[in-house]
C-alpha cells in the first residue's frame, strides 16, 4: 500500500475561500473505498499507486467542474514495498522515536 498526500488549489474563482472545492473532492474520496484523513494543508491517502492516481485524477477535475479556472494539485507519494505501512503507523513510529522508546 502507499500513502499519497494530496493538495489542490483552485484559481480563478470568486472567492479566496476553498472550503466549498475541498469539500466536493472529499466526497469523491467518500465513495472511493479508500482510507483518508483530512488535514489544514491538504489530504492523506491510502492506497494502491493505481488508486492513488485515478482517485486524485478525479479530485483534480472537482474544481473545474465547478468553475474554477485553473486548478494546481500537488502530489507526494511514498510507496514503500519492503513492509506494510499505513500514515497512521508513520505518525506512531514518530512519536516513539520522539518519547525515546
Amino acid at each position: 500500500m502507499a500513502i499519497a498526500e494530496v493538495s489542490i488549489v483552485p484559481l480563478g474563482t470568486q472567492s479566496t475561500s476553498t472550503s466549498g472545492y475541498v469539500r466536493a473532492c472529499v466526497k469523491v474520496l467518500d465513495g472511493s473505498g479508500l482510507t483518508y484523513e483530512v488535514h489544514g494543508m491538504g489530504t492523506i491517502i491510502e492506497g494502491s499507486p493505481k488508486d492513488l492516481f485515478e482517485i486524485v485524477l478525479k479530485m483534480h477535475e472537482v474544481p473545474f467542474e465547478a468553475g474554477a479556472l485553473r486548478v494546481v494539485t500537488s502530489i507526494t507519494i511514498d510507496d514503500r514495498r519492503d513492509k506494510e505501512a499505513s500514515a497512521k503507523d508513520k505518525v506512531e513510529a514518530v512519536a516513539v522515536k520522539r518519547n525515546g522508546k
